[in-house]
C-alpha cells in the first residue's frame, strides 16, 4: 500500500486505511485529537460544527454492529450529514459493481465513505478511485486492517496507563492469525514505541514469521501474562478459519481463557481489554470481563472520541485548539 494514498501533499491524514505507512507524529496527533473531542460526549449538548454541510456514506458490506453505530454517532457529533446504505438491498445485490455503486454515491456529492469488507483491501481500492476531495476510512477490511480500533485501544491504553508507552508490557492474547485488529494494534504499539510487545497463542493461531512484526511469541499463557500492564484479548474469529484449528472452544478455554487466578501472573494494576463482541467463558471468565481490571466498555465509549479525530482530520484538518468553535 502507498503511503501517499493515506496523507496529502501537505503531510496531513487524507485517507484512513491503515496503520502501516503512517508516523508516529501523526498517531499522536490522532490521539491529540480524540482527547480534545473526549468531553464532548460528556456535554448536555453532543455536537460541535466541525463537518456541517458535508454528507458521510457508511458503506458496511459486513454485519457490525457496534463499530457502525460509533461511527454514525462520531459523524453526527461532528455535525454532518449520515447515510448508512444497506447492502442487502442496494444494487450490488442485482449485478451493479463496487465502481459503479461508488460512482452514482459520488454523484450526490458525498465527502466521505466509512468502508467495512470481507475482502482485504478494499478500502484501499476505493480510496484510489474516489475523486480528490472525498476521503475513506478503513472500518475493518478482511484480515488486513482495523485502524480506528488500534487506535482506540491506543487511546485507552494512554488515558489507563499515560503517554510513555516504551515502560509498558503489552500481551496480545488469542486468534492472532486471523485478526485485523492484532494487525493493526502490533503495528500501532511497534509506532508508539512500546517496551515489549508479545502475542500469545496456540501454534495453530499465530501466522508464520510473526516475529519479523517485531513481537514476541508465547504459546504458555501463563508465561505470557507474566508481568503485563497491559492485555489484549482476542475474539475467536471461527468465520474467518478453515478446517479444525482448534480441538474445541472448551479446550482452548482451559489452555487460554483469561480467568481470575490467570490475572494474577499479570502486574497488580494490568489493564484488560477486548475488542469485542466478547465470548464468555471461551476467551475470558465473566469475573474478568466485568472486574475492576477491565475497561472494555471504555473502549466502546472512547471509540466515538477516536472516530471523531480521524473523520475531522481527514476532511477538515485543524488544531485541537478550534475543533469547539
Amino acid at each position: 500500500m502507498s503511503a501517499n494514498l493515506q496523507i496529502g501533499e501537505d503531510g496531513r491524514l487524507r485517507h484512513f486505511l491503515s496503520i502501516e505507512g503512517l508516523n508516529r507524529g501523526l498517531l499522536t496527533e490522532i490521539l491529540d485529537t480524540a482527547e480534545s473531542f473526549a468531553g464532548v460526549t460528556e456535554q448536555s449538548v453532543k455536537k460541535v460544527p466541525l463537518l456541517r454541510g458535508k454528507t458521510i456514506v457508511n458503506l458496511f458490506f459486513e454485519a457490525s454492529t457496534r463499530t457502525r453505530t460509533t461511527f454514525e454517532l462520531a459523524a453526527k457529533r461532528l455535525s454532518a450529514d449520515v447515510l448508512n446504505i444497506n447492502i442487502n438491498a442496494s444494487s450490488a445485490v442485482k449485478g451493479e459493481t463496487l465502481l459503479d455503486t461508488l460512482r452514482n454515491l459520488e454523484a450526490m456529492h458525498i465527502d466521505m465513505f466509512v468502508v467495512r469488507h470481507t475482502d482485504s483491501g478494499t478500502a484501499n481500492f476505493i480510496a484510489s478511485h474516489v475523486q480528490p476531495h472525498v476521503s475513506v476510512i478503513n472500518a475493518g477490511d478482511g484480515r488486513h486492517s482495523h485502524p480506528t480500533q488500534a487506535m482506540l485501544d491506543m487511546f485507552t491504553i494512554r488515558r489507563e496507563k499515560g503517554p510513555d508507552f516504551g515502560r509498558l508490557t503489552v500481551a496480545i492474547v488469542g486468534d492472532i492469525a486471523h485478526s485485523r485488529v492484532a494487525r493493526s494494534q502490533i503495528h500501532a504499539l511497534n509506532l508508539l514505541n512500546v517496551g515489549d510487545l508479545r502475542v500469545v497463542a496456540p501454534r495453530t493461531l499465530i501466522p508464520a514469521h510473526v516475529e519479523s512484526l517485531g513481537v514476541r511469541v508465547f504459546h504458555d499463557l501463563q508465561e505470557g501474562l507474566r508481568d503485563a500492564d497491559v492485555i489484549i484479548m482476542l475474539r475467536l474469529q471461527r468465520e474467518r478459519m478453515q478446517g479444525a484449528m482448534l480441538p474445541s472452544e472448551h479446550e482452548y478455554y482451559r489452555l487460554y481463557g483469561l480467568t481470575r487466578e490467570r490475572l494474577t501472573n499479570a502486574k497488580p494494576d494490568v489493564t484488560v481489554m477486548h475488542p469485542g463482541p466478547i465470548n464468555r467463558g471461551v476467551e475470558m471468565d465473566s469475573q474478568v470481563a466485568d472486574g475492576p481490571r477491565s475497561v472494555i466498555l471504555e473502549q466502546v465509549t472512547y471509540g466515538i472520541a477516536t472516530r471523531m479525530a480521524v473523520m475531522s482530520m481527514a476532511m477538515h484538518p485543524v488544531s485541537s485548539q478550534e475543533n469547539h468553535g
